[in-house]
């Protein structure tokens, strides 16, 4: 039997819990696939509507220099929701190019920030593309997430065809193509009946659309919004865009109809630099796959009205890699111990005002076969790129060439040193991949496509 002050003790503990757990963040983390810099309106785009990512934004704080943690799909997302660069795991390609397996997958060693999430009492979700592992064992089931709705591959075909891949799931389970629209419409609907669902605890969902990745499909009703554009298959990027735009308000529409919309960090950012057709990754150069700034610069932008200002743009570089600790400190969740994350927690140089960059120094790897690697480090404003398909070493001066015209390697050799140096000390604790991919040939094939167009185009020179 409970006495009276026991019972009194217990009850007060209760309430103490309830309060904190009502304090702790939701977390709604929407990644959207190869979209281009400037296809959003908060990064300019006029073009494209995208209210909704729009008015969020202006709610936030818009990141000018987001990175993604590295220029293509899978590997991206492994240093998202690990908090680590993946070169350290081996997780440098995307799986699944060459059929599915037990090793091509985001290693099961690796601690991911649902797993730290579900351990202290949150509701886990995973939405959409997932690309971590076509393997059962590599399934967002088996990596923190109670609940999944989504496909495991790269890349599929928005009105739910499967063909040899395996398609759309639920938990594991085959969903019957009867019951599936247009992917982009069904994912924003699942993280809305998601919220209706786990609103009484505080969760996490990751809304990880395939949206505007290609297949380029997208619906006649979605196609309207896009009816101003004159180019076709810009105006079909621009409505997978749009589609995707509208989706994102349903789910904030969702928060703000159970109150819930003032606590709740809302992040969007690009995996990666817009694809290399459709999109416009302007004013910077490159697309997704390179390490120029238009292939790993993204649209970033975080939203979280109780404890962030709104209506600011953030100039200071930061990486994907910060969102793990991000999470953790709006979740009021400690790191565990044993992580050892490369990212740190924006919110004191968001709240506090610090004017020291959250980083010196960032740092970019890709494979390419045969032991041979691209890669690209951000020290201050030096950037140093080394790309595999020109051959050489670039260096820029960002505060002064954002846009990376003007190569200076040539009259700063020095710079370019020490800049090896430094990506060498980095490189020291890496690892192999642990598979391949078709992205270095892929990549090794840009130069000479674009030395044809240029022969091609003066060959009536005089």
């Amino acid at each position: 039997m409970i006495n009276r002050f026991a019972f009194v003790f217990l009850f007060a503990a209760l309430c103490h819990g309830a309060t904190d757990a009502g304090e702790r963040a939701n977390v709604v983390l929407i990644v959207a696939d190869d979209l281009g810099f400037s296809d959003v309106g908060f990064n300019g785009c006029k073009e494209i509507p995208t209210p909704h990512l729009d008015a969020l934004a202006a709610d936030g704080v818009i990141f000018e220099a987001g990175y993604g943690s590295h220029s293509y799909c899978s590997p991206s997302r492994a240093g998202l929701l690990s908090g680590r660069y993946q070169q350290r795991f081996g997780h440098e390609c995307n799986p699944g190019a060459y059929g599915e397996d037990d090793v091509a997958g985001l290693p099961l060693s690796e601690t991911l920030i649902s797993d730290v999430l579900v351990e202290n009492g949150y509701r886990t979700g995973a939405i959409g593309k997932w690309h971590l592992g076509d393997a059962p064992s590599f399934w967002p089931t088996r990596r923190g997430f109670q609940d999944w709705f989504g496909f495991p591959g790269g890349g599929m075909s928005y009105w739910g065809d499967a063909g040899k891949r395996k398609g759309v799931m639920r938990n594991g389970e085959i969903v019957p193509k009867s019951e599936l629209s247009y992917l982009t419409d069904d994912f924003s609907s699942e993280a809305v009946e998601f919220i209706q669902r786990n609103q009484a605890d505080p969760f996490f969902v990751y809304l990880a659309y395939n949206a505007p990745h290609g297949p380029d499909h997208v619906t006649r009703e979605h196609l309207k919004k896009t009816e101003h554009i004159e180019y076709g298959e810009r105006a079909v990027y621009g409505a997978m865009v749009a589609a995707m735009d509208e989706g994102i308000g349903r789910v904030v529409s969702e928060l703000k109809k159970h109150d819930l919309y003032d606590n709740t960090l809302i992040v969007f950012f690009s995996d990666n630099g817009g694809r290399a057709d459709h999109a416009v990754n302007f004013p910077y150069r490159g697309h997704k796959g390179m390490l120029f700034e238009g292939g790993i610069r993204v649209p970033f932008t975080v939203t979280w009205p109780a404890k962030l200002a709104g209506g600011r743009r953030y100039s200071l570089p930061i990486s994907a890699l910060d969102l793990f600790p991000t999470i953790l400190d709006a979740a009021r969740v400690a790191v565990p111990e044993d992580l050892e994350l490369d990212g740190v927690s924006l919110l004191p140089y968001l709240n506090e005002g610090t004017q020291t960059a959250p980083h010196e120094t960032l740092y970019w790897r890709y494979a390419a076969g045969d032991d041979r690697y691209g890669y690209a480090v951000r020290h201050g404003n030096d950037k140093l790129v080394y790309s595999i398909y020109k051959g050489k070493h670039l260096l820029f001066d960002l505060a002064n060439d954002p846009w990376e015209r003007n190569d200076l390697a040539e009259q700063q050799p020095e710079k370019v040193e020490r800049m090896v140096a430094i990506y060498k000390e980095w490189d020291a604790g890496l690892v192999e991949p642990k598979w391949g991919d078709p992205h270095g040939a892929n990549i090794g094939k840009e130069e000479g496509r674009r030395q044809a167009a240029v022969d091609a185009a003066s060959r009536g020179e005089k």
